[in-house]
């Protein structure tokens, strides 16, 4: 609400009077009032209230910060008022009651609400109150010494102000308040003063790397305490990083959610845990969950970007400095998963170093560094565990646990005989499963991105690291590889050719890929595999080839094909982290940033796709950490990899060529002497991009987003030609749709897949899974979930495809739409 209101100057009015008469109980709510109409923006004559309450003797400001923290805790938590008060005291507490004049009750108020807080911006308040408290030989709780500690780091000037003070406060030895320190304080608490000082030494790891004077000392802190026992003490408090606060912060008004990050404090002591786990003896567990660490460290939070990356990167220095295949792997598996670059530059470091410590080149040793994790043949092992047999198996994408009692028959869960005698095996082997599930998925990551590499592998180290590995040959074993020139695949245990020739050996080995095989060829090979009933990880025989267009031709230097397109900037910029491009977020600020970039070393060659920020015309479309919601697209080009690099201002406008020291501008490469093979791939990338970053894609745009400024590109994406990704799905679904249940509702025609219903018919769109209905083309919203399960459809060629999901989803319950109960669809049938 204006402050120029009737009511706004009435309640300025009101205050004014009951600060002259120095009614405080009659001003609380009145200065609440007003700060619910403005909040802090309370205007030249609402600052009049301010000022007048601060030049109030100190009897009556007593008295009023009295009633205001007296009403702060009547007040329902996660209330605005509370918020509200907060500010209110912020503004009146500049000048402060003396310590003969402050009451006791309101002190142990004030101690409370401050408590409450991430940060106390009244830093001689909380100096004032701990003195008072300590004065009366009283100890601070340590929510309190939380909040000083917290302020101390994070406000400008706060270390300089409340140093002292964070100096004397030793207890406790972290901030309560997140799961994992309760945990640790407990635990300390009860087992002694040597893991208290173990925890205090944690919490003194300020710096990017321990030191060797840290380290020492941390090793002396173990030794008493056992390196086996810290080992399981530290995982169990670090496998709770991450949880739920247990005593949630006053919510902000601004900025990210302060109860989504990590305390600083204890982000210190996190970092020293890490480090603290790599002077122990190497193991599995540890490994296991410093890769956890690392992952949750990175985990996004609006307004901020990863939760904390000093915290991941401390977890990715303790896996440097551990030796053994458990570390390797994490390190390589976090490689292929980390998308943060300051986090990702340590990572690739750490690979880099141990492999010139083993003379290995960086691709060697990524491939060495993927365990069995128990597995002793591809993809299976049995585990004996007296008289129950355990399987451990890959089943496509996932590791499955399944059990036999002594007579072989198979049993749904875990035997008791087992809980009770084999605690540690069956945590070993439920470790492994989820070990399994990651490495597969980065594994499929990493071979999605070796068609780049120009890999060429000897056919016997290539059995060994690939064919015959536990782990990736569950994943090569489903791929089409070429040898010495033969493409060939795996089935009934042999390596065949197309005609089911065994192919028993060989000189070299690649990976294949369509281009440049004749489409007969490419389809042969896609009915070979279903043939034999493999279902490949991720499209490869059905992969999308971009082959250059007129257009591309006419145009010469750069393709327009994946240009116009509005995008949702920071889903574009995951995506283009995972596929290996270099990105960075465009901010609604007088800057320049570089196009979207992949550097191809192996080809010499550098691919660009050109974007701008979109922010609308009045700047609306930002986020309040001020990046652009959303992108405009244009150009794809190629450059020599070491040509000067080009930037466009972050809102848009030309792109530039930055010439430094005399260099020379470079030419775009023609797109003709682009290699098809680099031309396909990064085209592939970019339609990846789009077809799932752009506001086309989002089902509930039906009118156009903000404004309705995207009506005519959400229908013209959501229900127009269909992409080649698109057209691959197209072809698939003419295949699988006979073999569904509801086949004989369901016909393809052009774009849609059409679904005879009762109530309707139905067409949903192949690219955007956008749906219409009869009679009229009227549009159907159903908002899919976000991880959709495909229905039950038997035989699939290849994983990974969300929108197939999506459509054959929809297909299954528009087919039978009188059983649809959501009111949401049947409001719009």
């Amino acid at each position: 609400m204006a402050e120029s209101t009737p009511e706004h100057a009435r309640r300025v009015r009101a205050a004014l009077d009951l600060i002259a008469a120095e009614e405080a109980d009659g001003l609380v709510p009145e200065l609440l009032a007003l700060a619910e109409m403005v909040y802090d923006h309370w205007g030249r004559e609402g600052r009049k209230v301010l000022d007048a309450a601060v030049a109030a003797d100190d009897r009556f400001q007593s008295e009023l910060v009295h009633r205001l923290t007296t009403r702060y805790h009547e007040v329902e938590p996660g209330a605005p008022a509370r918020r509200s008060i907060v500010v209110l005291l912020a503004n009146i507490g500049r000048t402060q009651p003396t310590a003969e004049t402050q009451r006791p009750d309101t002190r142990a108020a004030l101690i409370r609400l401050a408590a409450e807080q991430d940060v106390h911006y009244n830093t001689h308040q909380l100096i004032r109150l701990a003195e008072l408290e300590h004065a009366d030989g009283r100890e601070l709780p340590g929510e309190f010494v939380a909040v000083v500690r917290r302020s101390s780091l994070v406000l400008w000037n706060g270390g300089k102000q409340l140093g002292a003070l964070v100096a004397r406060l030793h207890d406790p030895v972290v901030n309560p308040g997140e799961a994992w320190a309760d945990r640790a304080l407990a635990e300390a608490d009860e087992l002694g003063d040597d893991w208290r000082r173990l925890l205090a030494h944690a919490a003194t790891a300020t710096a990017a790397r321990p030191s060797a004077k840290w380290d020492k000392t941390g090793r002396a802190l173990i030794e008493p305490l056992g390196a086996d026992e810290v080992r399981e003490r530290l995982l169990s408090w670090l496998r709770l990083v991450g949880r739920p606060r247990t005593r949630p912060l006053l919510e902000q008004r601004y900025g990210p959610d302060v109860n989504a990050v990590f305390d600083p404090y204890n982000a210190d002591a996190l970092r020293g845990l890490a480090w603290l786990l790599s002077l122990l003896p190497p193991h599995p567990d540890t490994a296991r969950t410093l890769g956890a660490l690392v992952e949750t460290a990175l985990r996004k939070v609006a307004g901020l970007g990863p939760v904390n990356p000093k915290v991941a990167n401390a977890a990715v220095n303790a896996l440097a400095r551990i030796d053994g295949e458990a570390a390797l792997a994490e390190l390589a598996r976090l490689a292929t998963r980390v998308t943060f670059k300051g986090t990702l530059k340590l990572l690739n470091s750490g690979l880099d170093a141990r492999a010139e410590a083993m003379g290995l080149s960086r691709e060697e040793i990524e491939e060495l560094a993927v365990p069995a994790y128990g597995l002793t043949e591809v993809g299976r092992a049995e585990h004996r565990l007296g008289e129950v047999t355990a399987l451990l198996e890959v089943r496509g994408p996932k590791a499955v646990l399944s059990w036999c009692n002594a007579n072989g028959k198979a049993v749904k869960s875990v035997p008791a005989a087992v809980r009770r005698d084999h605690a540690d095996e069956l945590k070993e082997l439920k470790g492994a499963v989820k070990d399994i599930d990651k490495m597969l998925s980065a594994q499929s990551e990493r071979l999605d991105r070796q068609f780049l590499a120009r890999r060429t592998w000897p056919y016997p180290a290539w059995r060994e690291r690939y064919l015959d590995h536990p782990l990736v040959g569950t994943l090569a074993r489903r791929l089409l590889w070429t040898v010495d020139g033969t493409t060939v695949g795996y089935a009934d245990g042999e390596l065949r050719t197309l005609a089911d020739a065994p192919v028993t050996e060989g000189t070299h080995v690649e990976l294949w890929h369509p281009v440049g095989h004749e489409p007969a060829q490419i389809v042969a090979w896609r009915d070979w595999l279903e043939r034999h009933g493999i279902t490949q990880p991720f499209k490869q025989a059905h992969r999308e080839v971009y082959l250059l267009t007129d257009a591309e031709r006419t145009t010469g230097t750069y393709s327009n094909r994946f240009a116009a397109h509005v995008l949702r900037q920071h889903q574009f910029h995951s995506l283009a982290a995972i596929r290996g491009w270099h990105n960075k977020l465009r901010l609604a600020v007088d800057d320049e940033a570089p196009p979207a970039v992949r550097e191809l070393p192996q080809w010499g060659l550098r691919a660009e796709y050109w974007i701008a920020g979109d922010s609308g015309e009045n700047y609306e479309d930002i986020t309040e950490s001020g990046s652009f919601l959303r992108l405009r697209t244009d150009q794809v080009r190629f450059y020599p990899i070491d040509a000067p690099q080009n930037s466009a201002h972050c809102c848009g406008g030309e792109y530039r060529m930055w010439l430094r020291g005399g260099v020379d501008p470079v030419d775009p490469l023609p797109l003709t002497d682009v290699p098809p093979l680099v031309l396909s791939e990064v085209l592939r990338d970019v339609d990846l991009f789009v077809g799932v970053a752009s506001v086309g894609n989002d089902p509930t745009w039906q009118d156009g987003g903000p404004g309705g400024r995207f009506r005519e590109y959400w229908t013209s994406y959501g229900f127009g030609e269909l992409g080649a990704s698109a057209e691959t799905r197209r072809a698939l679904l003419e295949r699988l749709i006979p073999r569904l249940a509801i086949a004989d509702r369901c016909t393809i025609e052009g774009r849609f897949l059409h679904v005879k219903g009762t109530r309707h018919t139905y067409k949903i769109h192949l690219g955007s899974g956008n749906i219409l209905m009869t009679p009229n083309d009227q549009y159907l919203c159903i908002v899919p979930k976000s991880n959709p399960a495909a229905p039950q459809t038997g035989y699939l060629p290849y994983e990974g495809d969300r929108m197939l999901a999506v459509i054959l989803s929809k297909a299954m319950m528009l087919a039978d739409d009188l059983k649809i109960t959501d009111p949401t669809i049947l409001s719009q049938l």
